[in-house]
């Protein structure tokens, strides 16, 4: 009933930048957060940064001063601004939608993933 989209990845030298780009859509009652997460092979998937419908935002350590995310007004798309790219920041990047399809308690819906490769 939920489809969240990414897209944006791609491959970029290390110091680069990429913009990613998330959109949550269907019979959405009311979307509380959305979020990026990335997970590189043989790791834990782990939050990158995550926005609320107040705006509020919090950052992984390792990519504060570096990524910034964003949402539109009608809070059903997020971007993710990533400058600054180091090698380590590699991964299949998944956005995450907490939403609500009625007045029922709210749950999570993903994105399939998209690749992010920094490398010279």
């Amino acid at each position: 009933q939920v489809q969240v989209v990414e897209s944006g990845g791609g491959l970029v030298q290390p110091g680069g930048s990429l913009r990613l780009s998330c959109v949550a859509s269907g019979r959405i009652y009311l979307i509380k957060s959305m979020g990026w997460y990335r997970q590189d092979l043989g790791k834990e998937r782990e939050l990158v940064a995550a926005i609320t419908s107040d705006d509020s935002t919090n950052y992984a350590d390792a990519v504060k001063g570096r990524f910034a995310i964003s949402r539109n007004n009608a809070k059903d798309t997020v971007f993710l601004q990533m400058n600054s790219l180091k090698p380590e920041d590699t991964a299949v990047y998944y956005c995450k939608a907490r939403a609500q399809l009625s007045i029922e308690a709210e749950h999570d819906y993903w994105g399939q993933g998209t690749q992010v490769t920094v490398s010279s």
